[in-house]
């Protein structure tokens, strides 16, 4: 059978290393500057190389700012932090227009969000109005200031962190706004070993050393149309739509005590993002078709934040984890 334009063209061995050798300077530059988090390198290139946005979920001090200014600077690309606050304004996001009056004119000023890496410190301190400015920005990668549409540079990665045990003066971020991010990921404390390392390479001044970018903007774009090319076989595609259909039927499936916890299953968007996941994962690793294993490697990650719980679970200490976990119990490995 002749390929078809609807058809991904198979990646060529030599295509193949090139591309490892591209994630893996990025992963140097990382690793370099970041001591340990193996998962949370993984989850920022994820996002990185397939256009999803990322949840980071941690206490403060575990160098989140620290791992997202460190890839913008290993590709070479325009990095802004935004410190979300109660008093924050859509248009401190975005962008606004400001009035010339030497030209007589309104001029627009870009905000913050136009930058290829933006990071949103403790988002659930913004307002659900300030919350919203973001949903155009990050599924329609524009923004809309004064009537006129701004796109936003490629390629655009939004990183926002939540603070998990600080609840005065936050608010909840919405089903619709946690949608939009492809993978959330919980960040734990280093282990002694990691602690100790991160305070040598403080006595060494290791941190304090700005390094030159070891990728380019276009090496990153060139990375995100090679990673849609990874086979996907059919079969790997039915275990995906099985798993979110497992999770909007859990009644069928899932044992009673876990099965009553749930209020509200996935949404479509997690098949697109275990599917697109899925095969960066198997590009990380240096494969040209996905596994199994590279699904269920996503599993907590793309579906914690998207099966809902009532508050009997968090009643009775039940992570969202260990639903996924019986989501995929439930459902035969290919």
């Amino acid at each position: 059978m002749t390929a078809t334009s609807l058809e991904p063209q198979r990646i060529a061995p030599a295509e193949l290393a090139e591309a490892r050798d591209r994630i893996g300077r990025i992963e140097r530059a990382f690793s370099a500057k970041v001591v340990g988090q193996e998962r949370l390198r993984e989850t920022l290139l994820i996002g990185l190389i397939t256009g999803g946005h990322v949840l980071l979920e941690s206490v403060p001090g575990l160098a989140k700012t620290t791992a997202a200014e460190t890839i913008a600077r290993a590709i070479d690309g325009e990095f802004r932090r935004i410190q979300c606050t109660p008093d924050l304004l859509p248009s401190d996001i975005i962008g606004t227009q400001i009035y010339d009056a030497r030209r007589g004119e309104f001029r627009t000023q870009l905000g913050p969000v136009h930058a290829n890496l933006v990071l949103l410190d403790e988002v659930n301190r913004s307002s659900a109005k300030t919350q919203s400015a973001m949903l155009e920005a990050m599924q329609e990668r524009q923004t809309t200031i004064g009537g006129e549409v701004h796109r936003l540079p490629r390629p655009f990665l939004v990183i926002a962190t939540q603070n998990p045990i600080e609840q005065e003066g936050t608010y909840v971020l919405a089903e619709a706004q946690l949608d939009r991010f492809m993978l959330k990921d919980v960040l734990d404390y280093p282990t002694p070993a990691e602690e100790a390392e991160v305070l040598r390479r403080i006595d060494e001044g290791r941190f304090a050393a700005d390094d030159a970018p070891v990728a380019s903007l276009d090496d990153v774009l060139g990375l995100q149309r090679l990673v849609r090319r990874v086979y996907l076989d059919p079969a790997i595609t039915e275990y995906i739509v099985s798993l979110t259909y497992v999770t909007r039927h859990v009644d069928e499936y899932l044992p009673p005590e876990l099965a009553r916890l749930v209020e509200v299953g996935a949404s479509p968007r997690a098949a697109i993002h275990l599917a697109a996941g899925a095969r960066a994962v198997a590009l990380l690793q240096g494969r040209d078709h996905v596994i199994p294993e590279d699904v269920r490697r996503l599993g907590h990650r793309v579906l914690r934040h998207r099966m809902l719980l009532g508050f009997e679970a968090a009643a009775a200490g039940i992570a969202p984890e260990r639903v996924v976990d019986a989501v995929f119990a439930a459902v035969r490995t290919p």
